[in-house]
């Protein structure tokens, strides 16, 4: 078998394909979300905690030093604690809202499953079964 059929099989895998759909859509939610953070929430959150913009929150380790022209000679050290605290604000919303859109799914799979399903018609086999049962019965 060459390489190109066994790689074309690979990748028409169902599977395969499924999870590269899943990835770009997880990609362009996660991107739909940090608008929604960014845009609505960080604002009203700023907002409670007067005016804080959480981006630029930091401890500064060291501050940046200067020459006689105004030319940076060592950048600041600092730790940027609210970039952090955004991220995370951001990953527990993502993670909030995929947990809503899963129960949703699941729950639309329940009511799917509820639907009873009737039962395939019996086999030619099992037909032919059941006549030799009945007459070894007689």
């Amino acid at each position: 078998m060459s390489m190109m059929k066994e790689f074309k099989e690979f990748a028409m895998k169902g599977n395969l394909i499924d999870m590269a759909v899943a990835f770009v859509m997880g990609a362009a939610f996660g991107k739909v979300v940090s608008g929604f953070i960014d845009g609505i929430v960080m604002p009203i959150v700023g907002k409670i905690t007067s005016g804080v913009d959480f981006n630029s929150l930091k401890y500064i380790l060291s501050e940046a030093k200067f020459d006689a022209s105004g030319k940076i000679i060592s950048a600041e050290a600092s730790i940027k604690y609210g970039a952090f605290i955004t991220i995370f604000i951001d990953f527990i919303l993502v993670a909030f809202f995929m947990f809503l859109l899963i129960k949703a799914i699941n729950k639309s799979k329940k009511t799917q499953a509820a639907v009873p399903v009737a039962p395939p018609p019996p086999t030619e086999e099992q037909i032919l079964l059941r006549e030799i049962r009945d007459l070894l019965k007689k």
